[in-house]
């Protein structure tokens, strides 16, 4: 339901544009780039849900399209070069973080690209040094790891949820620059992003999640916490980037209240902080199958066949 103060049909409005949203994301899977004549064609008899932010259906998948074509290229060059990059994605709750890695992971090799997720620590590891199971997914040459949240939930969720003492937070301030530094200088390439977004916006993408059954499972007893403790992350927030934004790793931030936009902005700009070139592979010939005179290929029996139900 709309925050006290917001008008219903204007609320059932954005909900509706949210909806055709999803259905934008699941043509992503389907279409690749083969010419604007496609998806103007695709596109053309429907609504469109990017016209209040002047991001059109046409040009979300042109741009991403191309972008997803770009990263591909960047995908060649770090395995050539043995680049090693990591890129964190922070932010609240909702904030689009997985959406945004989902469009990059998207048309990538997972062996080359993977995405890090961490769940809560356990009991041994919360003995270890703090930096030590991130250490363990850092990538080789030649990869490129995306933490879905990373070693800053030191400096978010558990210093907000209070799951460490301020003494660890200010050890974490203290190491954290000088860690970073050590990555950079072991030449690992470092992107930190942040995903912004307004209170209001939270609060809509949250009763979607409620609304809708499909996504209720993305909302969970700490996030729901988090909203309640708005102004408590935002202070943790502030801390953070004040303390941890250094010259050798500098946070970047997104402004995610239009997830598409901040989707192609994000990419955008990962593709520039990286000097890659086209690599070029040789042509590949598909080679003649080879027969052979006793084969004889056996029937599959019926009681092992998948039911044709569609």
């Amino acid at each position: 339901m709309p925050p006290s103060g917001h008008d219903p049909q204007s609320w059932t409005q954005r909900a509706r544009k949210d909806r055709m949203d999803e259905f934008d994301e699941e043509f992503e899977m389907e279409l690749n780039d083969d010419g604007d004549a496609r998806l103007a064609a695709l596109f053309e008899s429907m609504p469109d849900s990017g016209a209040e932010t002047g991001l059109s259906r046409h040009r979300y998948f042109s741009e991403l399209f191309r972008l997803q074509g770009e990263l591909v290229k960047l995908q060649d060059w770090v395995v050539s070069q043995k680049l090693k990059v990591v890129v964190l994605f922070e932010g609240r709750d909702a904030a689009g973080k997985g959406g945004v890695i989902k469009r990059i992971t998207q048309r990538l090799n997972p062996r080359v690209c993977r995405v890090a997720a961490l769940p809560a620590p356990s009991e041994r590891e919360q003995s270890q040094w703090y930096f030590q199971r991130y250490v363990a997914h850092l990538p080789a040459g030649g990869e490129i790891v995306l933490f879905d949240r990373s070693w800053y939930n030191r400096a978010g969720v558990e210093r907000v949820m209070g799951f460490c003492g301020d003494e660890d937070v200010e050890e974490f301030f203290r190491s954290v620059p000088e860690f970073e530094r050590m990555l950079v200088r072991s030449g690992i390439i470092l992107l930190k992003y942040w995903f912004s977004i307004s209170d209001e916006e939270q609060h809509f993408r949250f009763q979607m999640r409620i609304d809708d059954p499909i996504k209720q499972w993305k909302l969970s007893p700490m996030d729901l916490e988090s909203r309640r403790r708005w102004e408590l992350y935002t202070a943790a927030k502030e801390s953070m980037l004040e303390r941890t934004h250094i010259a050798e790793a500098p946070w970047w931030m997104v402004e995610a209240d239009d997830k598409k936009a901040a989707r192609l902005n994000c990419i955008a700009h990962l593709l520039s902080q990286i000097d890659y070139q086209p690599i070029v592979h040789p042509p590949i010939d598909l080679p003649q199958r080879e027969h052979s005179p006793d084969y004889v290929r056996h029937p599959v029996p019926r009681a092992m066949i998948v039911p044709h139900r569609y």
